[in-house]
């Protein structure tokens, strides 16, 4: 069965998940461009021409989105936007998971490849390809950003006649909100992993250095830029489904808010009470079946807030969601239920992470490959894919059974907000007082509970729902969704000794590693292309 989510999808997420075969010509950019930020992506094209058709600028909004999931101009692989590494390696989603996730209590990929072991440890260094790589990424989807923005203003409409089109005009205002909003959402990726990095936008000059800022001057720019949008940007629910909508932009403007003791010493909880309020109060439903968030047909979840679109025919990719379903998948497990072709043995549960969940907890462990006479629940030895526990979250198969329209590559969309995630939010702030109900925010995290132990069994009571109750919680039911490392560093256990885990620091039963971690390096070749950066401290 294939499946075809443009049949429900309005154009604009058609254009999406075809991005390459609309967008592709628009936007072949010059390698130099994704390894040097003085140098900022060109296109190819004369601009002249490329925007004679209205389409085109939908066209190159379309391959902004794609850049979250795809690694190049051709699928799955070919024109890679990054040089010097593997485009399944450099897609932006696969990199963005590996940070979040393998230096952490909650996975550890048992692959050799050059800088994954140190990915697993906390123990990277300046030249980690994958560390490198995850930098020019944020960066390349930041510099398209900054040349759409250019390429739409109201003077660029006027020069090609295209001023008196009132349905473009409309449409590019939206278009411009949503690539702001994903230049934030890149932005905030940087702010968190990198901390003070450079900030440059649409105005500034191309082939000068930018200035390096510092992490609350980014955090100010996120701000005024998603508060800025709000009213440009479409409507949410299931008819923009894909798209940065008011709500998701309220859902990151929470995050950043959520976070902002650690980006700039001042706590904002109020600010994120306020956001994480108007995101619930919206068009958004917890989907009754847990499960069903991270199947092939999960664009069907009133749940999901914002997503990373895939489509096994027209978002084909070796990095994405193929490498979550894939990578998630070992020996003994059945192919038919993941609906893949083979399984690449990688990622499993840290022991941390598994001992978190309770018996009765079943929705939420129901795809667990538990030990049997080939698992174990511990990992004992990094490479050894059989120590731990498989943890195949997503699989590319729909909530009736259906396989996706590739074996290859997933129709699986990644939830990269949801409402279960905000009632958790809702929960934390509360407890760290931005305000809002103790009661309701009880009553969100019972409602999470219910759905995954089938009842009221899992219930807890006020005095148990405290800051470290909503940290394993949060790791419980967003586990493997790319949160983990930011919520530990807010909880202040990533680094220190106070949390340990296997192979922290690369000690079998965990070590103290050093705070100046909660920070990745900046790249070595950034700091010698941009004599105005200073690298972050400890490296």
């Amino acid at each position: 069965m294939n499946i075809d989510h443009s049949r429900r999808d309005g154009d604009m997420n058609r254009s999406i998940r075809k991005a390459l075969a609309g967008a592709a010509a628009l936007v072949v950019l010059a390698a130099v461009g994704c390894t040097d930020l003085i140098v900022e992506p060109k296109s190819t094209v004369n601009e002249a021409n490329a925007f004679k058709d209205p389409s085109s600028y939908r066209a190159f909004l379309a391959k902004l989105y794609a850049g979250l999931s795809i690694g190049g101009q051709t699928m799955p692989e070919g024109q890679p936007d990054i040089q010097g590494i593997n485009e399944g390696f450099s897609s932006y989603l696969r990199l963005f998971w590996e940070h979040q996730e393998l230096p952490t209590d909650e996975a550890v990929i048992a692959w050799g490849d050059l800088g994954l072991p140190e990915m697993n440890t906390q123990l990277w260094a300046v030249d980690n390809q994958f560390v490198v790589a995850m930098y020019y990424r944020i960066f390349f989807q930041v510099s398209m950003a900054n040349e759409f923005l250019r390429q739409t203003t109201a003077a660029k409409l006027a020069e090609r006649g295209q001023s008196g089109n009132a349905t473009l005009v409309a449409s590019i205002a939206s278009y411009r909100a949503e690539a702001r909003f994903l230049r934030a959402l890149s932005y905030w990726h940087g702010l968190d992993m990198f901390g003070n990095i450079p900030l440059y936008t649409e105005a500034d000059v191309v082939g000068v250095p930018p200035l390096q800022a510092t992490r609350t001057q980014v955090y100010d720019f996120i701000v005024s830029e998603l508060t800025g949008i709000l009213g440009d940007l479409p409507a949410s629910g299931a008819a923009n489904y894909g798209r940065a909508t008011v709500l998701a932009a309220q859902m990151l403007l929470a995050k950043v808010y959520m976070n902002a003791q650690v980006y700039t010493g001042t706590p904002h909880y109020t600010e994120a009470m306020t956001a994480i309020t108007a995101v619930i109060a919206g068009p958004y439903t917890l989907n009754p079946v847990w499960r069903k968030n991270f199947l092939a047909d999960n664009n069907t979840s009133a749940e999901i807030i914002f997503a990373i679109t895939q489509d096994g025919v027209h978002t084909q990719t070796w990095g994405g969601m193929t490498f979550l379903i894939h990578a998630a998948c070992g020996r003994n497990m059945n192919l038919a239920l993941y609906g893949i072709n083979g399984c690449w043995e990688g990622f499993r549960m840290k022991n941390a992470a598994y001992s978190r969940y309770a018996a009765g907890d079943t929705a939420r462990t129901s795809y667990f490959f538990g030990p049997n006479a080939t698992y174990t629940d511990s990992v004992a030895a990094i490479g050894t894919y059989t120590n731990g526990i498989p943890a195949p979250k997503f699989a590319n198969v729909t909530s009736t059974g259906q396989p996706g329209s590739s074996a290859n590559h997933p129709d699986t969309d990644f939830p990269m907000f949801r409402l279960a995630d905000a009632y958790l939010m809702y929960a934390e702030i509360n407890l760290r007082g931005g305000g809002g109900s103790a009661a309701t925010a009880l009553g969100y995290v019972n409602s999470l509970r219910q759905r995954s132990y089938g009842g009221t069994s899992g219930d807890i009571t006020a005095p148990q729902l405290t800051l470290d109750f909503i940290l394993d919680e949060r790791g419980r039911e967003l586990l493997s969704e790319g949160h983990r490392r930011t919520d530990l560093i807010r909880f202040d256990r990533f680094t220190g000794g106070t949390s340990l885990w296997e192979w922290k620091g690369n000690v079998r039963t965990g070590t103290s590693t050093s705070a100046y971690r909660n920070l990745y390096p900046i790249p070595a070749n950034e700091l010698i292309a941009n004599p105005n950066l200073q690298q972050n401290p400890g490296y």
